[in-house]
């Protein structure tokens, strides 16, 4: 599918948007990128920008990765385990969402971001352990959290960043930095494995994508060098990723809730 050159501009700077945020909160990325993709570069299935979205996500995410792995936030074994865990349950989430109906699906994932924005305020002072690790204790509630996590990230086309950092925190006690950091192992590879499931269907535009990516990588170098600075400000963090769930879920329950009732 071909969109106009207007749409692929829009996209590069919504690529910058989702980037960005990645770099800063670890997630959020793709809670940007399928609205993005649907309100303002005008991609016009709802498959289509969960596919492409997905593929976008996975490659900022690892792009960001690099940068936060320099800076020693990534703790690597919470993070392998977590993801085996995830595509497993992404893989089972996307063949899942692929046949529920495009409007409905936006409306359920508004409603899931403001469940984990109201976790995230109420948890926004916690400090958390800075020695956390994946320990024979606590691999089973890794692996549970990073099942669940991988099971919605497939079902709703995310790469489940706004998810994974809160199951990290929930399942170690590690600060919120190394979950940001961690988390962008998992949203690499749930992200893949949703996009080649909806690929595989026919629901990737690749140039989009392409253009998408190459502007999230300018706006991750910002996010992950601001995400370093603000992290040093008890709660910030944490307060500024919810506020931004709350955002866009009640931005999205107004136009899907607005275009079901005129349907």
């Amino acid at each position: 599918m071909m969109l106009e050159p207007l749409q692929y501009g829009l996209g590069a700077i919504s690529g910058g948007v989702v980037g960005f945020t990645l770099g800063l909160f670890g997630g959020g990325g793709s809670i940007l990128a399928v609205p993005l993709m649907v309100y303002v570069v005008g991609v016009p299935s709802t498959h289509l920008a969960i596919g492409t979205s997905a593929f976008a996500v996975a490659a900022n995410a690892f792009a960001n990765l690099v940068g936060h792995a320099r800076l020693g936030n990534v703790k690597w074994r919470c993070a392998g385990v977590y993801s085996v865990a995830g595509v497993i349950g992404a893989f089972i989430g996307s063949s899942f969402g692929k046949m529920v109906d495009g409007q409905k699906l936006l409306i359920l994932f508004a409603l899931l971001m403001l469940v984990v924005g109201v976790l995230m305020f109420r948890k926004r002072g916690a400090l958390g352990n800075p020695g956390a690790q994946c320990s024979r204790e606590n691999i089973d509630k890794v692996a549970g959290f990073g099942g669940l996590t991988g099971v919605f990230s497939g079902f709703f086309g995310i790469g489940g960043g706004f998810l994974i950092v809160p199951g990290l925190i929930a399942s170690t006690n590690m600060p919120i930095l190394y979950a940001i950091g961690s988390s962008l192992v998992a949203v690499t590879a749930f992200g893949l494995t949703t996009a080649l499931n909806y690929a595989v269907s026919g629901y990737v535009d690749w140039l989009l994508a392409a253009i998408f990516i190459a502007g999230g990588i300018l706006g991750g170098i910002a996010g992950s060098y601001l995400a370093k600075h603000l992290a040093a400000r008890e709660g910030t963090l944490n307060s500024l990723f919810a506020t931004l769930i709350f955002v866009v879920a009640a931005y999205m329950l107004y136009r899907s809730l607005g275009s079901a009732l005129h349907a």
